[in-house]
């Protein structure tokens, strides 16, 4: 059992599926809610793993969001402490900049299914690894980011190539949404907010277009958020033994 830190933005992003994973591997999940406490300051020292989930706001924007200034810091601190990181959609643009990774508007908003595509480390790695060589994935972005000098590409998009990358063994961004359930969706599809992101004119046909792609896609995507995030989360007792071992060791 390990103690996993979670930083959250707004309520309707929430774990998704890696939440009954979590509970299921009976990891301790502490949330610091950003929306709720701004002025937060997390003491990323006293956990095995970091997972930061998505949000509406956007990295360039730390005027109003002075918590994003926080959560780079946190990312670097977690990452020196040689800890499971994994960033999903905003938490991947603050992960790249973290490391300098320019982020930036994306030439058009990516919104519903979209296909990723391996790269050919994507393929030897242990994660990307459970993608099929083409799989469609839920997105919902409207910026992209440039690859950090320390990132490798694993997954690229046609309309946004940096899709999902990682820094050394145990950090990964992933620009999509693989946690997204049937629910989720749904739920994100009738927020007001998103609806006008969606262009009101065309909000009702756009909305039926992404349902309809859902009910064909999601049973695929649930199968694979199971096998994808279930890889990322065996890496977290790994990162504790060489812990205790490293502890031992100056004794």
């Amino acid at each position: 059992m390990a103690k996993v830190l979670v930083f959250q933005h707004v309520p309707y992003e929430p774990l998704g599926t890696l939440d009954a994973l979590l509970r299921a591997q009976k990891h301790r999940v502490r949330y610091v809610n950003f929306g709720r406490h701004p002025d937060a300051q997390p003491d990323v020292a006293s956990y095995d793993a970091l997972i930061v989930l998505g949000g509406p706001m956007n990295i360039g924007q730390e005027v109003s969001y002075p918590h994003l200034n926080t959560e780079k810091e946190c990312i670097r601190q977690a990452i020196e402490q040689e800890m499971p990181v994994l960033g999903i959609c905003l938490g991947a643009q603050l992960l790249a900049a973290a490391f300098g990774a320019r982020v930036y508007p994306a030439p058009e908003r990516e919104i519903g299914w979209y296909p990723m595509k391996q790269t050919n480390l994507g393929k030897q790695d242990s994660i990307i690894g459970e993608f099929e060589a083409l799989t469609d994935v839920f997105q919902w972005h409207g910026h992209t980011f440039e690859l950090p000098k320390e990132g490798e590409l694993l997954l690229s998009g046609e309309g946004c190539r940096n899709q999902a990358f990682r820094i050394g063994n145990n950090v990964y961004g992933f620009q999509f949404h693989l946690e997204a359930n049937r629910a989720l969706i749904r739920r994100w599809l009738n927020l007001p907010q998103h609806q006008q992101e969606l262009g009101l004119d065309r909000a009702t046909h756009r909305i039926e277009q992404i349902w309809r792609e859902t009910t064909e896609k999601i049973e695929s995507s649930l199968q694979l958020s199971e096998r994808v995030f279930g890889a990322f989360l065996a890496k977290i007792p790994q990162v504790n033994r060489q812990r205790i071992l490293s502890h031992r060791e100056f004794q």
